[in-house]
């Protein structure tokens, strides 16, 4: 060996290059102090359905246990509520571990997954940490998916296209027609996820009818959560409806024992307690109706929501001053660089607050 090569440093592990490229999810900031009102992630903001605390204490007696890691008991309610077989259902931690499951189970390095964007934080994350590449697609004029150009957008290396609908931050929705006819025209072997993370707090008739769309289409998927509307944000449990072989696919890629006892347990619970739920839901939506149109009337122009938060869209110094405003008013709202504002619809007087600060920095 060389002097120089006795002298230097001794080699180190290094990260794989996909990962030192990752940009860091951002979560939904947090505060601690009686007079913050944290609506930046999009969580309920009503306690977890009884049926749920009371499924979570009694299975607390036996969390020195593993977990059933096939979800049995869960796999097989959610397929009796959605009218579909066990065999058609994966589960994992939150809709985001399902999806990375579909990712890890279907793209491989130099394989193409499309979304639109903006949309969900965690697509081009997990795509591109499976060496995958991201494929971003504009957003339209109405902040929804331009389905023409995610079309347009299909290669041979395409293997993964994730519509989400409500879409995460911008409240669209995509219309039952408009998903059809893309349908038909993407080739059949690109799995079409359909995320619906915020279904429950969509009118209907608003979005896809996903089930009938995924007993025609079979590369149709479909993704949701318990962390919304269920209320179960802590607990993450999620699941995907896909065919038997895709769904067996994204169990074999699942982190064994990665939904715990008590999440499965509060999840079984919840599905039975559907229509307290939905009574939550209503509720919110009213909020969020009544906060639409106070915020129009004060000048903001919204466009429709379809999710339990509002989107506005701003940028550069317009959005500073109202991330500043925000910060000031001990308000935690979620800003997206350069293109706006997701506020979470709360409690009503929460959403009072919120209504307050935006007329005193109206346009």
């Amino acid at each position: 060996m060389t002097p120089e090569q006795l002298l230097a440093p001794p080699a180190l592990p290094t990260l794989r290059a996909a990962v030192t490229r990752l940009p860091a999810y951002v979560p939904g900031r947090r505060g601690t102090g009686l007079d913050i009102a944290a609506l930046a992630s999009n969580e309920s903001h009503y306690e977890p359905l009884p049926a749920a605390t009371a499924a979570v204490a009694e299975a607390a007696g036996t969390m020195n246990r593993y977990p059933d890691a096939a979800a049995v008991e869960l796999r097989e309610r959610l397929a009796r509520h959605l009218g579909v077989t066990a065999g058609e259902v994966a589960v994992g931690p939150g809709s985001v571990g399902v999806l990375q499951q579909i990712i890890t189970g279907l793209c491989d390095a130099g394989d193409e997954a499309i979304f639109a964007w903006r949309s969900f934080e965690a697509y081009p994350i997990l795509v591109e940490l499976a060496g995958a590449r991201a494929v971003r697609v504009p957003l339209d004029e109405a902040e929804g998916h331009d389905l023409d150009a995610m079309a347009a957008a299909v290669t041979d290396r395409t293997k993964v296209i994730l519509l989400c609908t409500p879409n995460n931050p911008t409240g669209v929705p995509i219309s039952h027609d408009r998903v059809e006819a893309f349908l038909q025209a993407v080739p059949s072997s690109v799995l079409v996820v359909i995320d619906e993370a915020y279904v429950e707090y969509a009118d209907a008739g608003s979005g896809p009818d996903s089930l009938a769309l995924y007993r025609r289409y079979p590369n149709v998927c479909i993704l949701r959560t318990f962390s919304k509307a269920y209320g179960l944000a802590g607990l993450r449990v999620g699941y995907a409806i896909a065919t038997p072989a895709i769904a067996e696919g994204l169990r074999r890629t699942a982190l064994p024992f990665s939904v715990s006892a008590l999440a499965q347990k509060a999840a079984v619970a919840s599905l039975d307690a559907g229509e307290e739920m939905g009574e939550r839901v209503s509720l919110v939506k009213q909020e969020r109706g009544r906060m639409a149109a106070a915020l129009e009337a004060q000048g903001w122009r919204l466009q429709p929501s379809q999710g339990n938060f509002l989107w506005i869209r701003a940028g550069g110094e317009r959005l500073a001053t109202l991330v500043d405003a925000f910060d000031n008013a001990g308000i935690l709202v979620r800003a997206y660089q350069g293109d706006g504002l997701r506020i979470t619809v709360a409690d009503p007087a929460s959403n009072n607050r919120v209504l307050r600060l935006l007329a005193a920095h109206a346009a």
